[in-house]
């Protein structure tokens, strides 16, 4: 049974930082690019950053360009986000998702596996 369990959400101030994590279980982790989204309320679910699996590839939204980064542990099956410079737009429900083809494409419909959401306030 595949399980991701995020982690790291709070409340921050504006211009703060945080670092998600997102603990992997259930699958070949290095086998997987991991993503992370975001939904805040009333919209939708959006691509925030991605990372392929062999980790040399990321791709990030225009938004988060410059103060996001995601990073792996492949030996303890984590991922992590760290967002740095938090403004309070980035207030949402963040998700990690996991895509066993590996390449970490922007679009949901590619990841297979998707973890609960941590929530992240970032107030001004």
């Amino acid at each position: 049974q595949v399980q991701l369990v995020e982690s790291g959400g709070g409340l921050v101030q504006a211009g703060g930082s945080l670092r998600l994590s997102c603990a992997a279980s259930g699958l070949t982790f290095s086998d997987y690019a991991m993503a992370w989204f975001r939904q805040a309320p009333g919209k939708e679910r959006e691509f925030v950053i991605s990372q392929d699996w062999s980790g040399s590839m990321v791709y990030s939204a225009d938004s988060v360009k410059g103060r996001f980064t995601i990073s792996r542990d492949n030996a303890k099956n984590t991922a992590y986000l760290q967002m740095n410079s938090l403004k309070p737009e980035d207030t949402a429900v963040y998700y990690c998702a996991a895509d066993l083809n590996g390449l970490g494409f922007r679009a949901r419909e590619h990841y297979d596996y998707w973890g609960q959401g941590t929530q992240v306030t970032v107030s001004s």
